[in-house]
């Protein structure tokens, strides 16, 4: 999983942590909903879109873009996309504006000088500044954390962070599991050699068993297959939950146990 589909998750599952990084904390998120909508005809795809409900048509919509690379071109493409998009669907809101989140303002781009009809729209946030703020918000330390390059020791140092910042600051419960869980996620995704004691370690835990990331790849196969009710379609569902534990640092012998498979078929779909 490369930041972008990360950020994207975010702006997805959490967009709470999108609108405390806009500065808007007290917006309904539950009136919005997240897409990726495709602009037909020139092939081109937003990356991110939350969009209101028809029933909230006086809220702004935001254009969403997460950009880690230096792109002289890129302004000239999300012009074009809002536009063709704009054109194309008609949405009812009155107002809209474009997100850009960069890891570093040393990515951003040219702005071309015929665009500043657009600057009015343009929100833009660079994570690297953004961080060195006395104290940074939980949403820019769970964007940093995406595109946190750094050792393992400093990457685990962060992810505890944010994880006692978020037991610390949310107060709903919901709201704290969920980004507790993409926090694991995250750093799950990226260090995908470490066994799940080593992540546990990391992130100061006692158990990666109880993370919503490690049940729900243990037990997708079991209850999926279960509900078909037939061998072999829970054969082929505990095959696909192989490479979720896979990422997760489980052993051949630990995936072959949780999932009552023998040690020789789980080494050959670990080796597909």
């Amino acid at each position: 999983m490369t930041a972008d589909p990360l950020f994207y998750e975010i702006f997805k599952e959490i967009p709470e942590l999108f609108f405390e990084l806009l500065g808007q904390p007290e917006k309904d998120p539950s009136i919005y909903k997240f897409s990726a909508p495709e602009i037909k005809q020139r092939g081109f795809r937003l990356d991110g879109l939350l969009a209101t409900f028809q029933a909230y048509p006086n809220e702004p919509i935001y254009f969403v873009e997460a950009q880690s690379y230096k792109d002289d071109n890129f302004y000239n493409q999300l012009a074009a996309k809002i536009i063709l998009y704009l054109t194309q669907y008609q949405p009812p809101n009155e107002e809209w504006y474009a997100v850009v989140i960069y890891d570093t303002k040393s990515n951003e781009g040219n702005f071309p000088k015929y665009l500043n009809f657009f600057l009015s729209k343009l929100r833009r946030f660079y994570l690297n500044e953004l961080a060195k703020s006395p104290n940074p918000s939980l949403a820019v330390g769970v964007m940093r954390l995406i595109v946190e390059n750094k050792s393992q020791e400093k990457t685990g140092e962060l992810a505890r962070q944010l994880i006692g910042q978020a037991q610390q600051e949310l107060t709903d419960t919901t709201l704290e599991e969920k980004v507790l869980e993409f926090i694991k996620a995250v750093v799950i995704d990226k260090f995908t050699n470490l066994s799940r004691e080593e992540l546990e370690v990391m992130l100061n835990l006692d158990s990666l068993k109880t993370s919503r990331v490690y049940q729900e790849g243990k037990q997708e196969g079991k209850q999926e297959g279960k509900e078909e009710g037939f061998e072999e379609g829970a054969l082929a569902t505990k095959l696909k939950t192989i490479p979720k534990l896979v990422k997760l640092g489980l052993s051949v012998e630990q995936i072959a146990e949780s999932l009552e498979l023998d040690v020789e078929t789980v080494r050959k779909n670990t080796q597909q």
